[in-house]
C-alpha cells in the first residue's frame, strides 16, 4: 500500500489549494486529483445533491485502488463525510473541515471564533459542530461570502475589487468592540487565493486559519502512523475533471500555482 496513490477530489478547482499544500507536505506521494467541473459550484446546491456528488467522486477515485482519501472540498465534507467513511470500507478518508476546525481551537485566546464559508457549507454547520466538540463554550459565527469564490475563479484575488468585497462581508464582523472573533477560519478552498484583500480589511492581531495546510499534516501523521507513507523517490500527479479540461487547467494553474496543461487533464463522466 506505500507505494498506492492518494484520492483527492473537490467540486472544481478549488481543491488544488489543498492538494498544494499536500504535495509540499508529501512530495514523495502519487496523487490523482478530480475535480467535479461538470456540477460545480457546490456551494449553492443542496445537500442531498452534494452528498451524492461526492459520493460518486469518491467512487470513481476508488477505481485507481487509492490508500487514502481526502475530500478537499469544505461543502462536500460538511454534507458527506461520515457516509463516505462507511462507504468506503476502510480506507481511511480526511476532509478539510476536522483539522481547520483544531487549528482554530489552538490558534483561537478569546474563544470566539469567525468561519467564512460557501452557503451550503454554512447551512451544513459542520464547522460549529466540529469546534463546539473539541472546545465547549466556544462562540462561533459563520457567514457565507460566496462572492469570494467568483473572485477567485477569476484571478480578482488582491486590488480595490477584491478588497472592497472583503471589507462587505468582513467590516461588520470585526468592526470596533472587544466582541468581535480573534480568529478567522478560511471555510472554503478558493478563499486562500484572497488571503491578502483578507488582511488587509481586519485587524492584524486575528489569527487566519487555513484548513490546507492543517490537512497536509493531518495525512501525514495518518500515513506515518499506519506504516503506508510512500517510499518512492518522488512523487506525482494525475488531473481528472468531468469537464472543460482547458478551463481547469488555466485556472487551476493559479489555484495550484504551478502550471497545468490542458492536455494532461483526462476528463471522466461520473
Amino acid at each position: 500500500m506505500s507505494d498506492a496513490p492518494i484520492g483527492v477530489f473537490d467540486s472544481g478547482v478549488g481543491g488544488l489549494t489543498v492538494l498544494g499544500a499536500l504535495m509540499a507536505e508529501l512530495p514523495r506521494e502519487r496523487f490523482i486529483y478530480l475535480g467535479d467541473t461538470a456540477r460545480l459550484p457546490y456551494g449553492t446546491k443542496s445537500r442531498a445533491s452534494v452528498a451524492r456528488y461526492a459520493a460518486q467522486s469518491a467512487e470513481a477515485l476508488m477505481e485507481y485502488g487509492p490508500k487514502c482519501l481526502v475530500i478537499a472540498c469544505n461543502t462536500a465534507a460538511a454534507s458527506s463525510l461520515p457516509a463516505i467513511r462507511e462507504r468506503l470500507h476502510g480506507v481511511p478518508v480526511i476532509g478539510v473541515i476536522e483539522p481547520g476546525a483544531q487549528a482554530a481551537c489552538e490558534a483561537s485566546l478569546s474563544g470566539h471564533i469567525a468561519v467564512i464559508a460557501t452557503e451550503g457549507t454554512v447551512r451544513g454547520r459542520a464547522y460549529e459542530e466540529a469546534i463546539l466538540r473539541r472546545r465547549s463554550g466556544t462562540r462561533v459565527t459563520t457567514l457565507a461570502t460566496q462572492l469570494f469564490v467568483a473572485l477567485a475563479e477569476e484571478g480578482v484575488c488582491s486590488g480595490p475589487i477584491a478588497q472592497a468585497v472583503a471589507e462587505h462581508y468582513l467590516a461588520p464582523l470585526f468592526g470596533a468592540g472587544t466582541d468581535s472573533p480573534d480568529t478567522l477560519v478560511l471555510g472554503c478552498t478558493h478563499f486562500p487565493m484572497l488571503t491578502s484583500a483578507i488582511r488587509a480589511v481586519i485587524p492584524v492581531p486575528v489569527s487566519i486559519v487555513d484548513s490546507a495546510a492543517t490537512t497536509a499534516q493531518e495525512l501525514r501523521q495518518r500515513l506515518d502512523s499506519a506504516g503506508t507513507a510512500s517510499s518512492s523517490a518522488r512523487g506525482g500527479v494525475r488531473f481528472l475533471a468531468t469537464d472543460a479540461a482547458e478551463r481547469f487547467a488555466r485556472v487551476g494553474s493559479r489555484f495550484l500555482r504551478r502550471a497545468i496543461a490542458p492536455e494532461d487533464v483526462e476528463i471522466i463522466d461520473l
